[in-house]
């Protein structure tokens, strides 16, 4: 995942230059956030995606092994996870940009960053627990619930960081 600090290191000698420009800095620096929200966002939804890929292998050997009543099941954590993917690309940008009228505190910035970053750690823990699902139906139902409770403890915490930036606008 990129940092916004980590865009000083990739910039260019026009973007050195402007930076000397009053206002312009500024400017700068909200859009390396708005740029490391969008990546960090899709990192997330990258992240879900590969996953969402084990939950359709383990469908398809399931049905080639004709244990059919497992198959509902996953195909509920199936769709909660296209669910939680469609809210993260969807969702509103965490910085503002360029014309917003309302000043940013950089310190409540930073502790979004921080909250997003936590958001990574847990989608991450997500994905592997959906990646280690169970092979054998009889030891799946019970591991497929803890998915189920786990993306929608993942819900909740992307509810509360679209609260966090609700009150920043």
């Amino acid at each position: 995942m990129i940092e916004p600090a980590d865009h000083t290191k990739r910039r260019n000698w026009v973007e050195t230059i402007l930076r000397y420009v009053p206002g312009f800095r500024g400017y700068l620096e909200k859009e390396y956030r708005r740029e490391s929200d969008n990546l960090q966002r899709e990192w997330l939804a990258g992240r879900l995606e590969r996953a969402k890929r084990a939950i359709d292998n383990l469908m398809g050997l399931l049905a080639e092994g004709g244990h059919v009543d497992q198959l509902a099941k996953l195909d509920q954590v199936r769709s909660r996870i296209d669910h939680l993917i469609a809210r993260v690309r969807g969702a509103m940008e965490g910085y503002s940009g360029f014309f917003d009228l309302v000043r940013i505190d950089e310190a409540v910035l930073d502790r979004v960053y921080e909250y997003d970053v936590s958001l990574a750690e847990k989608v991450e823990e997500l994905a592997t627990a959906i990646e280690r699902l169970p092979k054998c139906p009889s030891d799946l139902s019970c591991a497929i619930d803890e998915v189920v409770a786990s993306l929608q403890q993942f819900h909740h915490l992307w509810d509360a960081r679209e609260e966090i930036l609700a009150g920043l606008r």
